[in-house]
């Protein structure tokens, strides 16, 4: 793979992006109009602090998660939520009706839901500093992975807890243009560990998602990117094909 940083086919906002990814800063990614239509603050989970978790509480509102890509979640046998589920409902059919199906998401085949933990240094798992001591463990143990040394998520993990797990698609944008596929795919084209946290911009004065306007504007205002999701795809192409 070609360096990004180097390359004249992709565009500054692309490089910046990349380049934030390196250096551990937030930016923002917007899926698309056809999709969820919604913003995320999005960064490297190796990278969180609590004043990060704080920061996306407060100004996201959304969920906080921990984005992984799909290799090494296979490995730290990460499941899709809805296939337990699934499983489960063979023996307590209530939860048959409740597991998505086809036809559930307006936007999409699957979501890509794993399953919820808290670090076991944690102790309730939900304040700023032990939320984000449980994305830096998730980023840590997620290098060790792609190292090849021997690892135990549950030695380390405990389920349920306050951040939730995303697997990404086996083959990112080409399967899935969630955010858990876009923020991966920065990750992979910055070469840094594929363990993303996302959360969505939610607005205080209707509840809804904030609008790709208003989230533009407060990039802007806090001097960070803001990039679209095909902005991301057509890069993401590029740099498999370099």
């Amino acid at each position: 793979m070609s360096d990004p940083m180097t390359n004249e086919n992709y565009t500054d906002n692309i490089k910046n992006a990349i380049k934030a990814a390196q250096n551990g800063e937030m930016f923002f990614i917007y899926d698309s109009d056809s999709r969820e239509g919604e913003t995320d603050f999005v960064i490297t989970a190796s990278s969180v602090t609590p004043d990060d978790v704080r920061w996306m509480r407060r100004d996201g509102g959304g969920l906080i998660c921990v984005a992984i890509d799909s290799e090494n979640s296979q490995k730290l046998g990460l499941p899709f939520i809805s296939d337990v589920l699934r499983d489960e409902a063979k023996a307590n059919p209530a939860l048959g009706n409740t597991v998505e199906k086809g036809g559930d998401l307006a936007y999409d085949n699957r979501s890509s839901f794993s399953i919820w933990v808290n670090h076991r240094k944690t102790r309730t798992g939900i304040p700023d500093n032990d939320r984000a001591l449980t994305i830096n463990e998730l980023a840590n143990i997620t290098e060790k992975c792609m190292k090849g040394e021997d690892v135990s998520f549950g030695s380390e993990f405990r389920t349920p807890g306050h951040v939730a797990l995303l697997r990404a698609a086996d083959r990112l944008v080409h399967d899935r243009k969630g955010q858990t596929e876009l923020s991966i795919a920065i990750a992979k084209m910055a070469d840094v560990t594929p363990a993303m946290v996302v959360c969505e911009m939610l607005d205080d004065s209707n509840g809804r998602a904030l609008s790709k306007e208003d989230a533009k504007e407060y990039a802007k205002l806090h001097g960070l990117v803001f990039l679209e999701g095909q902005e991301i795809v057509d890069a993401y192409e590029q740099w498999e094909q370099a």
